[in-house]
């Protein structure tokens, strides 16, 4: 079987059931894991974007009022790939190319033989449950029942000593994680399930929903325990760029969590904004913010994926 994926989530899930050796294409945004970097890469920006969080939202919105996709499908090297399926998504246009734009270049490209999978996660059990999707659409139904399975019990596995962790503290602690920095977005869909399981209680979001744009005035309403930045798409290092936002964009100087050293910078590419089989991971991730004492296993297993912000904006290892 020929694959093609174009969402580095779904690439994610292919190899998770051990189809990664017939993947034939996958997105320009596929990195994990090892080895998908050096395939062809099928999609590509419609025009180049800016560095900066703000001007990255301007241009996006602009593009999008336009009735112009962010992303296009390279029509070329989707003939040469020759797929028999394509993984792709219907879910965020700011993610990865439409699901229409997919289907325009298999009409184009007179490829209307190819099976298309499109994954539309919301919740986190719609992610488990596109695993399972992706494994019977490969041929391989048990392997993405055995991955999904894994992937439940793992996460289950967490709840439980982030459960204990709250009967001993006595209380949920409130947490905002923050999707994006110009303007504040805050992570929407499955985080806060992900919160939820943790042992935390998520702030100005809702599960199944998008992600809410929010004013300083809505964030200065609220003081939370926890605060985690991991800007969608944005590695540490990138993030480190636009720190200077925080004292601006957020109350920065009201918040207990600023001085109580409970503010997080997360990998943002690699961890919580792809529905993906590495969602088991940000919950660790999440679980040694909202709980450190019960989950220094998780801090030390994560420790280079994820660094405490000063008051003062410095940077310091977890």
């Amino acid at each position: 079987m020929r694959i093609v994926s174009l969402l580095p989530s779904a690439t994610e899930m292919v190899c998770a059931v051990g189809a990664q050796a017939e993947l034939v294409g996958v997105s320009h945004e596929c990195d994990f894991p090892k080895g998908v970097e050096g395939l062809p890469a099928l999609t590509r920006t419609r025009t180049s974007l800016p560095a900066k969080s703000g001007a990255i939202d301007l241009a996006v919105r602009e593009m999008l009022e336009s009735a112009l996709a962010v992303y296009e499908v390279r029509t070329d090297l989707l003939l040469k790939a020759a797929p028999d399926v394509i993984v792709t998504q219907d879910l965020c246009d700011v993610c990865a190319v439409s699901l229409e734009d997919v289907r325009n270049a298999l009409r184009e490209l007179n490829l209307g033989q190819v099976e298309v999978v499109s994954l539309t996660p919301n919740f986190l059990q719609d992610v488990w449950n596109d695993l399972r999707r992706v494994g019977v659409a490969l041929g391989r139904a048990e392997a993405g029942e055995a991955a999904a399975r894994a992937c439940e019990a793992n996460v289950q596995a967490i709840a439980k000593r982030a459960t204990e962790a709250v009967a001993t503290l006595g209380r949920r602690p409130t947490v905002i994680s923050i999707e994006w920095l110009d303007p504040i977005m805050v992570g929407g869909s499955w985080m806060p399930e992900l919160v939820q399981l943790g042992g935390g209680e998520s702030l100005l979001a809702e599960s199944g929903k998008h992600s809410p744009t929010v004013s300083l005035e809505d964030l200065a309403a609220i003081d939370p325990d926890v605060v985690l930045i991991k800007p969608c798409g944005f590695e540490l290092e990138r993030t480190h760029q636009e720190l200077e936002l925080l004292a601006t964009r957020l109350p920065w100087s009201t918040w207990s969590a600023v001085a109580n050293r409970a503010v997080y910078l997360a990998d943002g590419n690699a961890y919580f904004n792809r529905p993906g089989p590495r969602l088991v991971e940000s919950l660790e991730i999440l679980g040694a913010c909202i709980h450190p004492e019960a989950f220094a296993d998780f801090r030390a297993k994560h420790s280079a994926s994820l660094q405490h912000i000063e008051a003062d904006l410095t940077i310091r290892p977890v």
